[in-house]
């Protein structure tokens, strides 16, 4: 068995833990109202704008022995640049506020899944990052393709509504394949303890962005 596929079996309890949250089940049978999807994507927003710094930040953190792992993540930097954009765009597209998010303070889950992050990369291990990806990439490909269809047509939305969806599902299966690359080549044992450990966190503080939309508002 190599990393990924340990990585993998030892978050499987907290993947599907996730996978079961209402507002996820509710949004695969069409049964969310719009203010839900605009809560949604206020929310990816305030997360999705700290990516490229996070990976800005781990990369210059490595060690000069992982220079393989540094080149890695210039290149996802560069693949990521520019994705909350994509959300405020959709926000738009949606009948939502796009510059009210854009200047609004992040909710307490997200902030703190966000600050979390910061403090791996910063003052712990920055390997860790990779398991904030693996959660954040991983849910994309199980759901946002799907989502994104189920969605428009539940809500009547223009597809120009669902950008970041529809285009992060499919680009995240790419991501998916060169992420199970990268972190099999991770040699040392703390490294891959660090991948471990903050998956299996994030896939907790995730949830709890998620769970935080409040089913019982009105669009």
């Amino acid at each position: 068995m190599n990393f990924y596929q340990q990585l993998q079996q030892a978050t499987a309890g907290e993947r599907a833990s996730l996978l079961s949250i209402p507002l996820i089940t509710a949004a695969m049978d069409g049964r969310v109202r719009r203010q839900h999807y605009l809560d949604f994507l206020s929310r990816a927003f305030h997360h999705v704008k700290h990516t490229v710094p996070l990976l800005m930040a781990c990369g210059a953190r490595l060690p000069d022995q992982q220079e393989w792992l540094r080149s890695a993540v210039a290149h996802y930097i560069e693949e990521e640049i520019g994705h909350h954009e994509w959300i405020l765009n959709d926000i738009a597209a949606a009948g939502g506020d796009a510059e009210a998010v854009k200047a609004s303070q992040a909710d307490f889950d997200t902030d703190l899944m966000v600050a979390y992050a910061y403090d791996t990369v910063m003052r712990r291990n920055p390997v860790g990052l990779f398991g904030m990806v693996y959660v954040l990439e991983g849910t994309s490909v199980s759901l946002a393709a799907n989502a994104a269809g189920v969605l428009q047509l539940a809500l009547d939305l223009p597809r120009s509504a669902f950008s970041y969806l529809s285009s992060h599902g499919a680009l995240d299966i790419e991501h998916l394949g060169d992420f199970e690359q990268l972190v099999n080549r991770l040699e040392t044992a703390a490294d891959r303890e660090s991948v471990v450990r903050n998956a299996q966190t994030f896939f907790r503080l995730y949830g709890n962005v998620l769970r935080s939309i409040d089913l019982g508002e009105e669009a």
